[in-house]
Formats: C-alpha cells, structure tokens, sequence
C-alpha cells in the first residue's frame, strides 16, 4: 500500500530516479503501466543491486530502466534528465542526509516524493532550508505502523514554517484527516508512556529533553481537543 500511494504522487511520463531502489519495484511497476517514460533505480549495496538488476532484467526494461551501484544521489547524471525522485522506507534523518551530501545532483526541477520512516521533523527542516515547498501530505497505517508521505517542490519564494508545522506537517495541520489524527492518538499514549516511566524511574534524563517531550505532549493534546 505504502509504494502505491508513493506511485500516486509520480507525474505522468516523469522521468524517475528511485534512490534506495532495494528489488526496483516501483520503477518497474510504473514503467509496466505507462505512467514514466524513463527510470533510474540506485542502490548503494551490492545485494539489492543486484535484485534490482534481476527485476528489471525480468521484466525486459533494461533500455527503460538503468540500475546503478552509486552512493545516494550519485546515481543521477545530468543527462538522466530526472523529473522526480522518489526515496522510500528509510529515516527522515538518512533521507535528508543523502539530499543534504548529493545536492550537486539536484537540478531543483524534480518532485520529491519522499516515505520516511520516521524523523519528518528533521527532513521537513531541510526541505524549508533549501527552498522546497510541501505539495502533499499523507499519514498510512499498515502493519501497525504508521507512515508519512511528504511530496516536494522548489518553491518560488522562500518558506518559513512554524515549530509546529515542521513537526506535524503544515498541511496536515490544514487538512486534519482521520489517519493523521489516529497517528497522533497512538504518539500521545507513547509520549504519556514515556514520561510516566522517567517519572517512575527517577531517571536523570537532560532537562531539554524532558522538556522536548512535555512541548511535544502538550501541542499533541492541543491538537487532539
């Protein structure tokens, strides 16, 4: 479901690099359904390289697709000519790590269609650093986790978002769907869970981190009123 929605967000007739590629499903899928005309899949370790290899090679795209051992971004050339890029099923963290290290091979042009793992906060911050606008944003429960969908693009002016806004989201702030309020439902309970213990346990935790966590719990309940 999580590659689906990220598959929903792709341009038509984009030309797509997939970073962190793992078996180059979606480059595949998409390809296999008319929806891009050109595909990149990267992968930085040689055993899902080799996988993406086998499914491309499987499905008879290796004219359509190339599949390339590059570290992050390095798997982009200039000539690539790349519309959209797509990073899934890692930290925000990692993420924003891998644009912050192959910046060179951004154009600026590309949608940025990114499923973190966690760490949002942290890859929203960079996006805003670096001139690029939230489009979308999508909350997915499956497999008793809950994912985020963060599309991007270069914006025309400057942004500034709020504290607020990069922890959430701004457009979830807007939108408010039910999933998205179920997630903060289940991080509040966690949170609680979390403070109740240090409490409990007397721990001598940083007194910024306690309260991070108290600011985060008390936007959480305003939220949830």
């Amino acid at each position: 479901m999580r590659l689906e929605r990220v598959a929903a967000h792709v341009p038509a007739g984009a030309r797509l690099a997939d970073i962190g590629s793992d078996h180059a499903y979606l480059p595949v899928a998409l390809m296999r359904r008319g929806q891009i005309c050109a595909a990149v899949a990267g992968e930085v370790a040689l055993t899902p390289f080799h996988a993406a290899q086998r499914t491309v090679t499987e499905n008879d795209l290796q004219t359509r697709i190339s599949v390339r051992l590059a570290d992050g971004l390095a798997a982009i050339k200039s000539q690539d000519a790349i519309t959209a890029i797509t990073l899934c099923g890692m930290g925000g963290e990692t993420i924003r790590d891998i644009f912050e290290s192959g910046k060179s091979h951004l154009s600026g042009h590309e949608r940025l269609i990114l499923q973190p793992n966690g760490g949002e906060q942290p890859l929203r911050q960079w996006l805003m650093d670096n001139g690029y606008g939230i489009v979308c944003e999508e909350v997915l429960h499956e497999n008793r986790f809950d994912y985020e969908i963060i599309v991007a693009e270069r914006a025309a002016e400057p942004l500034t978002y709020s504290a607020k806004e990069l922890f959430f989201g701004p457009l979830h702030l807007q939108l408010r769907s039910p999933a998205f309020l179920q997630k903060w439902q289940r991080k509040l309970r966690q949170r609680q869970k979390t403070l109740h213990h240090l409490a409990r346990a007397q721990q001598a935790l940083p007194r910024e981190k306690v309260q991070a966590l108290n600011q985060e719990v008390h936007w959480i309940r305003e939220l949830l009123a």
